[in-house]
């Protein structure tokens, strides 16, 4: 019943108000009904470029809002670069040192000494609440052996800390349970291939079931709870 009608209103001049209900108000208003539907195209517009880059690979670098796809570095992809949290030069540092914290009890350990331990390798994935997800083999050293090596306790908790110095990722914590399972690694390689700098050189947190942004990059110390 209202098809001849919807039919007369998309056939005339926006403005008109000549099918309006003999009830309504008429005033001044804001913005004109022209450009009421000028401002929804633009948003429209703005929003589709937005989001788009999740499936159009050429729109990536503008969809701001988009899931991240594709590929990063070593086939993974990353929220933020070593750049851009400022750790390019402590983490390339030849006197970085991974700290190991238990009380008064410490141990550091160069990049050298992590990499002649014993070695773990595990199929873990990256689950981004961004939305994004990858699976990835990953080497390192269990953070259990780690603790080891200051006599910490079993089911202790943890706290990961980023050599960055700012941003929501820069401290984690791993409940005790985390911390003890063999999978739970500092790790050193990606599929095969030395940790790159964006993916947390010299070496970073990976752990079953937790999210990315728990999964602490640049690790620089551990320190358990006491």
């Amino acid at each position: 019943m209202k098809l001849p009608l919807i039919s007369a209103a998309l056939g005339s001049d926006v403005d008109s108000t000549a099918l309006d209900r003999p009830t309504l108000e008429r005033g001044p208003g804001v913005i004109s009904r022209r450009g009421l539907l000028r401002t929804t195209w633009v948003a429209t517009g703005v929003a589709v470029l937005a989001t788009a880059g999740s499936t159009v690979p050429w729109l990536r670098k503008v969809s701001v809002l988009g899931v991240r796809s594709g590929t990063g570095p070593q086939g993974v992809p990353i929220n933020h670069s070593a750049v851009y949290r400022g750790v390019v030069a402590a983490a390339t540092s030849p006197a970085y040192r991974l700290t190991v914290a238990y009380g008064d009890r410490q141990a550091r350990l160069s990049l050298a000494d992590l990499r002649a331990m014993s070695l773990t390798t595990a199929s873990l994935p990256i689950a981004c609440v961004e939305g994004w997800s990858a699976g990835a083999t990953w080497t390192g050293v269990p953070v259990r052996a780690l603790l080891d090596l200051v006599g910490t306790p079993g089911g202790s908790e943890v706290l990961v800390e980023s050599l960055q110095e700012h941003g929501g990722e820069r401290l984690s914590t791993l409940a005790g349970n985390v911390a003890d399972h063999p999978h739970t690694l500092l790790a050193l390689a990606l599929d095969g291939e030395p940790l790159s700098l964006d993916h947390g050189f010299p070496c970073r947190l990976i752990a079953p079931d937790r999210p990315g942004v728990l999964q602490t990059k640049w690790v620089g110390r551990l320190e358990v709870a006491t």
